[in-house]
């Protein structure tokens, strides 16, 4: 399978409130409401102090289905989440198109909706900052065609804002599901993280690449300046490029299933 990721909608662009700019200030451990008040529409989103979560629907067109995100908690910087999907593919869809991205946004996502401060983003590669990000997480039985990804967004300035297009977009894939596949051409491979990746090369208007774990796991804890200095090594990246924005979540082609965040955290510098 392939994935092509377009351009966003501009619902996806839209400011957020002052509220998330006061929850990203809290550092408390906040109750939420959970399952029982899910979203459903495309690119709702809910605020989880510097990150917000996105039910980002971008290929729902090439699809029939649902996919709905809820919250469940908050502790300083550490956060739970998760989404349940029911897709199938409309008469303009095929079993290689992604029909949604559900996934925590912390920094850049096409605009800023959380304090941008809060989210010490942008960083340029070759300041050689270490991004720590923990995830643990569950994928229910028969999840379909999908997979579980970090999506990193990169550009060529410091002050990218709604209308700056990337430049380069790092996915690294910790497991996938129904014969998913990443974009572009296998051009390598690498051990990072005690783990061993392929990695993918493509083009989609900006530069892709994949890392993809060799055996699915559930939980990792990660530095992502190891998988972008993995590239600058081979001369794919620029050490002038920057992390503007850092995503993670599932990219579903067809299925029923769920994603259960139990804890997630990223940690720069």
């Amino acid at each position: 399978m392939q994935h092509r990721r377009p351009r966003l909608s501009t619902k996806a662009k839209t400011l957020v409130a002052a509220s998330v700019a006061l929850a990203a200030a809290a550092g408390v451990t906040v109750a939420q409401a959970g399952e029982s008040s899910k979203k459903c529409t495309a690119f709702d989103t809910i605020a989880l102090g510097k990150y917000y979560v996105n039910n980002n629907l971008w290929g729902q067109d090439k699809g029939t289905g649902t996919q709905c995100v809820w919250d469940n908690s908050r502790s300083g910087s550490t956060i739970s989440w998760g989404t349940g999907y029911n897709w199938a593919n409309s008469a303009k869809g095929t079993d290689s198109d992604v029909k949604s991205y559900a996934s925590t946004v912390l920094g850049w996502h096409w605009g800023w909706k959380a304090d941008k401060a809060s989210t010490r983003l942008p960083i340029r590669v070759g300041d050689r900052k270490k991004v720590t990000v923990k995830w643990s997480f569950s994928v229910g039985s028969n999840p379909g065609t999908m997979n579980v990804a970090h999506d990193l967004w990169l550009h060529a300035k410091g002050t990218a804002d709604w209308q700056d297009q990337p430049t380069d977009e790092v996915m690294i894939w910790l497991n996938r599901q129904g014969g998913a596949g990443p974009l572009g051409t296998k051009y390598g491979s690498v051990s990072l993280g005690g783990s061993m990746w392929d990695i993918y090369r493509g083009d989609i208007g900006w530069n892709v690449y994949s890392f993809v774990r060799r055996t699915n796991t559930t939980g990792d804890t990660l530095n992502l300046d190891d998988f972008t200095q993995a590239l600058v090594r081979r001369k794919l990246l620029s050490n002038d490029k920057y992390v503007s924005g850092i995503e993670s979540g599932t990219e579903v082609f067809k299925g029923s299933g769920r994603l259960d965040t139990k804890s997630y955290s990223v940690d720069i510098g």
